[in-house]
């Protein structure tokens, strides 16, 4: 994996029960600031994406939000950000969000942060694009997720490779320790003796890099 210059986060627009999401999602933001790694994400000012943002921003880093115009009209759109790029649609915000990004994180969140990693993961095992996939597991929330998949590899529909392939991180420098040492896993239509099929279709958003 080369050097890392954009994440995707993926995370909540309700900040959760527990003072520690908010508190890790702000640390998260700064630390990679300070590292110099930009952060795109939905653009949001509420929960934790306004946590995220607000951390990264106080470490001077670079964020660049992503919306659609239909919720910047109802005024959640972090006024504060280092570029805000409105589209019209859902779909267009993911991928202009994975275009801009190198890898792609999911902190603690709801249904939409699932939608958006299941995505990011499944187009990754697809050959779709071979970016580096990441759970933030802020006090053990990924967890149960990550027990369902180790029972999706042991009941034979999920390959042991893309479980090996989705990092499970505590922070910002184990996140890109981690990423500087991976490699994408094999596709799932590759043929083995080939290696992979070659160059997957590019689809929009999800250009390979």
């Amino acid at each position: 994996m080369g050097s890392l210059q954009h994440v995707a986060v993926f995370t909540g627009s309700s900040v959760g029960h527990a003072p520690a999401y908010g508190d890790a999602a702000e640390s998260f933001g700064r630390d990679l600031a300070e590292a110099g790694v930009g952060i795109v994400f939905g653009g949001g000012r509420v929960g934790l994406m306004g946590r995220l943002a607000d951390g990264a921003l106080a470490g001077g880093g670079q964020v660049h939000g992503v919306m659609p115009r239909s919720l910047v009209d109802r005024e959640i759109a972090h006024k504060g950000l280092t570029k805000l790029q409105i589209v019209e649609t859902m779909h267009e915000r993911k991928a202009a969000m994975a275009a801009a990004a190198d890898a792609f994180v999911a902190l603690p969140g709801g249904a939409g942060t699932l939608e958006e990693l299941f995505e990011a993961w499944t187009w990754q095992q697809l050959g779709l694009h071979d970016k580096p996939v990441a759970l933030l597991d802020v006090d053990g929330f990924w967890k149960p997720l990550v027990r369902m998949v180790d029972h999706m590899v042991s009941t034979g529909f999920l390959a042991g490779s893309f479980r090996d392939a989705l990092l499970v991180v505590p922070d910002a420098a184990a996140l890109l320790a981690a990423v500087g040492a991976w490699q994408p896993p094999r596709h799932k239509w590759s043929r083995p003796e080939a290696g992979r099929l070659g160059p997957a279709p590019p689809a929009d958003g999800w250009p390979r890099r």
